[in-house]
């Protein structure tokens, strides 16, 4: 005889795992319940992850650029020159083509924030 603290009965554990064959065997719901089921992405939902956001690569707008560089380095660094950022991107892991596109800045040129940062990496217009 079971004498435990268990949440559900030998009975219900069974019942369980006789509704969740299905979705293990097929690898998709098996509910008529359309409630039940996950929502899929809408057309106009932000990207999730689209892999490394390096300047000049596909999706490296302004925007994705400065929220990657402000993730990583955060306000401490500034204003610094682009030898200084490019060490601190190398010590917190960054992706090396991002920690490559800041270090072949303008050795002499100092950034005074993230934006200015990816302005200078993106090169859009208003630059300066």
């Amino acid at each position: 005889m079971q004498r435990g603290s268990d949440r559900l009965s030998r009975h219900r554990d069974d019942e369980m795992k006789h509704e969740l064959q299905g979705l293990l065997r097929s690898g998709h719901p098996t509910r008529s319940e359309e409630w039940n089921d996950p929502e899929p992405t809408a057309d106009d939902d932000p990207q999730v992850w689209g892999g490394p956001v390096a300047p000049g690569s596909d999706g490296a707008s302004l925007e994705t650029v400065r929220l990657e560089l402000a993730r990583l380095l955060g306000r401490s660094p500034f204003p610094a020159t682009s030898v200084e950022l490019g060490r601190v991107l190398r010590r917190k892991n960054a992706p090396d083509a991002l920690a490559e596109a800041v270090e072949g800045l303008p050795r002499k040129e100092s950034y005074a924030n993230v934006q200015e940062l990816a302005r200078a990496l993106t090169r859009t217009e208003g630059t300066r």
